[in-house]
């Protein structure tokens, strides 16, 4: 089993904006994203599913998807990955914000280690209940779907689908100073609510399952 206790890494000693001399500001001015339609959410589901080695379909979840899961599943557990850490590094203009005052969500980006939940699908209505968190989890071009080596608690190993970022496109936010943080944290909402109730429940959720995130708990202290 890995021994994951702290599921982020630390901010980077210097963002972009901080060698640029270019403090951030809210909101942020974003470039269009792209929309997916029906038929690529089934074009990407079919290459995830052409991709994958095991019999079973796993999902990891790291954010939402901890204390609101889409759709049933027929087992759970807690597991750990490495390469990814989750950080508050995308901006949603969707289901947390909207175009004129995006929120910020969470997602995993490159380097570190993260803990969450695995949950194994059932075969039943497979299809369905993937197209269900395609819709959910990407309605637009920011995240990658990709297959993650997970460990889990009780010693198995497994890929596992996840939703990582891609640090190239426009939804991309990277590492904000903590005075765009209150102010997305203030003013942010989107149709699934505010960026700040979702920070929250996630922490929750966290600490419910022995995974605190420590980095973010301190963030949320100082900024909401």
């Amino acid at each position: 089993m890995i021994e994951l206790y702290d599921s982020s890494i630390p901010h980077p000693a210097n963002p972009s904006w901080l060698e640029s001399g270019s403090m951030p500001c809210y909101p942020p001015q974003l470039p269009q994203s792209h929309l997916y339609s029906d038929e690529e959410l089934d074009a990407s589901i079919a290459s995830m599913l052409s991709q994958q080695r095991e019999e079973d379909i796993w999902l990891f979840a790291y954010g939402s998807l901890i204390w609101k899961p889409e759709g049933p599943s027929v087992e759970c557990m807690s597991a750990g990955i490495r390469g990814f850490h989750r950080g508050l590094n995308l901006w949603s203009r969707i289901h947390r914000g909207t175009p004129e005052l995006p929120g910020l969500v969470l997602g995993l980006d490159e380097g570190g280690e993260c803990r969450g939940m695995v949950y194994r699908l059932p075969r039943e209505n497979l299809r369905t209940q993937l197209k269900s968190l395609w819709r959910r989890e990407m309605p637009d071009d920011s995240y990658r779907p990709e297959w993650l080596d997970c460990a889990l608690d009780d010693g198995r190993h497994i890929q596992a689908l996840g939703f990582v970022l891609e640090p190239d496109r426009g939804n991309y936010a990277g590492y904000q100073p903590d005075s765009v943080l209150k102010q997305v944290f203030s003013q942010a909402r989107g149709k699934c609510g505010s960026s700040r109730d979702y920070l929250s429940n996630t922490l929750k959720a966290l600490r419910a399952r022995s995974m605190p995130d420590f980095q973010l708990e301190a963030l949320f202290s100082r900024c909401a």
